[in-house]
């Protein structure tokens, strides 16, 4: 059995079906089963929401259940680069998770 991946993404707009953030969750997806994962849950940030995907995921990581997560980019932290480390060191800190990039540094 393959362990179970999370997946992070941030939605800028409402998409449709198989808009933008469907067609990120399908490369989530198939990158989490080329590298021996099977993607669990995927956790979207969207602006017009209240609540906080970020920490939803953050809190799911913490149970320990799965101890992995997988992001398009460093990107979908924030578009700030400077933070972009500073989110990752955070959420190994608080989690133990592993961050999987799929385009950029891993």
């Amino acid at each position: 059995m393959r362990p179970a991946i999370y997946g992070y993404l941030r939605a800028t707009a409402v998409t449709l079906t198989d808009g933008p953030a469907e067609r990120t969750r399908r490369e989530l997806a198939e990158y989490a089963e080329r590298e021996g994962f099977t993607l669990d849950n995927v956790f979207t940030e969207q602006v017009e929401c209240s609540e906080s995907a970020f920490n939803t995921m953050l809190d799911a990581l913490k149970r320990g259940e799965v101890r992995h997560m997988v992001v398009p980019s460093l990107e979908h932290f924030t578009h700030l680069s400077g933070l972009q480390d500073a989110i990752r060191q955070h959420v190994r800190r608080e989690t133990g998770a592993c961050i999987w990039v799929v385009r950029g540094q891993r």
